[in-house]
């Protein structure tokens, strides 16, 4: 006698769309997936919403990028987003190309010694700078790998009248009496005088 082996369901490119499985739940704020079952985000505590709710967020977003102008009029009211050195806000300018958001590079006079380079001024229509604020910071955090750390103690404050106090490094607990060291990841906390 033949077994046949028994083989799962598999997941196949047709089934996710934009990156979406719609059999599966997502997390709104940070985009964390879980499965169907769970229905709360473990590290936002909020309410999770559908893959079919969140490809349809997706497909608007998209619809919305596809919709808007690359041009940049003359009657356009600017923002100042950035300011920096010409290679950097280039590098700016070309991520918010990536996702539609168009911008110009307006100039600066340098210190006029010749030592320093011209900095440049990153600007955008007024009605786009929310859009560019998320694509800068999701790039910032992508950057610096802030979206592997747990930020929820980062605003802590190390007190030494205190009975507990909370490293906003690490989130470890201690008293204030341990000294002025955190006992789990060594964070240095300095009284100022």
């Amino acid at each position: 006698m033949f077994w046949k082996k028994k083989t799962k369901k598999r997941r196949t490119q047709e089934t996710v769309l934009d990156g979406v499985d719609p059999e599966l739940n997502y997390c709104p704020s940070c985009g964390d997936e879980y499965r169907s079952d769970i229905k709360n985000c473990v590290s936002c505590e909020v309410d999770l919403i559908s893959g079919k709710e969140k490809l349809a967020l997706v497909r608007q977003e998209q619809e919305l990028l596809n919709n808007r102008s690359m041009e940049i009029s003359v009657d356009d009211e600017l923002v100042d987003l950035r300011k920096g050195g010409l290679h950097d806000m280039k590098q700016l300018q070309a991520l918010l190309a990536q996702n539609r958001i168009p911008s110009i590079l307006a100039g600066d006079e340098s210190c006029g010694k010749g030592c320093c380079g011209a900095e440049m001024y990153l600007q955008v229509r007024k009605s786009d700078v929310d859009a560019a604020m998320v694509v800068l910071s999701r790039e910032y955090i992508r950057n610096t790998s802030l979206e592997n750390h747990d930020l929820s103690h980062v605003d802590a404050v190390f007190v030494q009248e205190a009975d507990s106090n909370i490293c906003p490094a690490c989130g470890y607990r201690f008293a204030a009496s341990d000294g002025m060291n955190c006992p789990e990841c060594g964070l240095c906390f300095e009284v100022s005088g």
